[in-house]
């Protein structure tokens, strides 16, 4: 759980935000925390031209193609933007293994499983807790070129202009096998399309622009790896809190401890001032921010039985509303564990 203060000098309340995991629809079990990331290539489909090979395939066809193209470079940026997006979520770490491209001899257009014996000898030898392998991946590259000709009603007249449209349509499967279990966790098939369009008045500038059509097979892969990385990692949501900065010189103390994220020296602090003060005022804001030091350190269920001495101590608003945020989020919890 990250947090960001945003501080103030001159009031007695300080608030704090907040990022929350919520788990996705798919996400994986909390035994796998490690993923090795490969990908199946058949030898006889797949290749990996290179970006001028594939623009003057294009332009000796005049641009107008319809064909499914196999891409290592497609695939292979797949495997990197799917590692970083994983790993960037906070949920997973990951290897990609320098012989990442696992071929298969089917001619069949999937891969077949990979065996558990595979499996195991991946993960123990880049000591993680299970495989997750891009078994397909494949794009229909479809291209198309023509002169249009538009009317200007305030100059009344036509003017031509080259037109050029690329479609590539890819699918890909993923799956994600537990060597311990010998259980596949995941199976999951994405498909899309993206368009690229434009438009000018010359050819030659027309083209100068337009996406290449390598630079086209690699953001297809970035968003294949979007996709996926959307159903299996971490959701996080923002919400904000806040907690009692003044009252005497160890709430201001405590408040630094908490500022530091050392919410357990602060909590203790918190808690002899509830224990100790005559005042009522001071001891309600003692509690409610013991209530929210068990928030941070994760139990909602402590979080609530303080907020709830604080609010019988002394009424604020303030505490109120944290009573039920504290609530709607054990409800949210509850959920998420069935």
């Amino acid at each position: 759980m990250f947090t960001l203060f945003a501080l103030g000098s001159c009031v007695s309340v300080r608030t704090l935000t907040i990022d929350f995991p919520r788990p996705s629809a798919k996400e994986l079990p909390g035994s796998i925390q490690s993923l090795a990331l490969v990908a199946r290539v058949n030898n006889e489909k797949f290749s990996d031209l290179s970006a001028d090979s594939l623009q003057k395939i294009l332009f000796e066809k005049e641009f107008t193609i319809d064909t499914v193209l196999y891409d290592l470079h497609m695939a292979d940026t797949t495997l990197q933007a799917l590692g970083k997006l994983l790993f960037e979520s906070g949920r997973y770490d990951y290897v990609i293994p320098e012989k990442r491209f696992i071929t298969y001899p089917d001619k069949s257009q999937f891969a077949p499983i990979l065996s558990w014996d595979t499996v195991t000898l991946i993960c123990e030898t880049f000591n993680t807790d299970a495989v997750l392998s891009l078994d397909h991946i494949a794009a229909r590259l479809t291209t198309t070129y023509e002169n249009k000709s538009y009317y200007d009603p305030y100059m009344n007249s036509f003017y031509a202009l080259a037109a050029a449209e690329m479609k590539i349509s890819y699918e890909a499967t993923f799956r994600v096998y537990d060597p311990e279990n010998q259980q596949i966790l995941l199976r999951e098939f994405i498909r899309d399309t993206l368009i690229w369009e434009d438009s000018d008045a010359s050819p030659r500038t027309l083209f100068q622009r337009f996406t290449p059509v390598k630079q086209a097979f690699a953001e297809s892969g970035i968003e294949i790896a979007l996709n996926l990385a959307d159903k299996i990692s971490v959701k996080w949501h923002v919400q904000r809190r806040k907690f009692f900065v003044k009252g005497n010189s160890k709430m201001r103390h405590a408040a630094g401890l908490a500022i530091a994220n050392d919410w357990m020296a602060a909590m203790a602090i918190w808690k002899e001032i509830g224990e100790k003060t005559r005042s009522r005022s001071l001891k309600s804001k003692a509690l409610l921010n013991t209530a929210l030091a068990y928030e941070m350190l994760g139990d909602i269920d402590q979080a609530v039985s303080w907020a709830l001495k604080s609010y019988d101590t002394q009424f604020r608003p303030l505490t109120y509303e944290y009573l039920e945020i504290l609530k709607m989020r054990r409800r949210e919890l509850k959920n998420q564990s069935r």
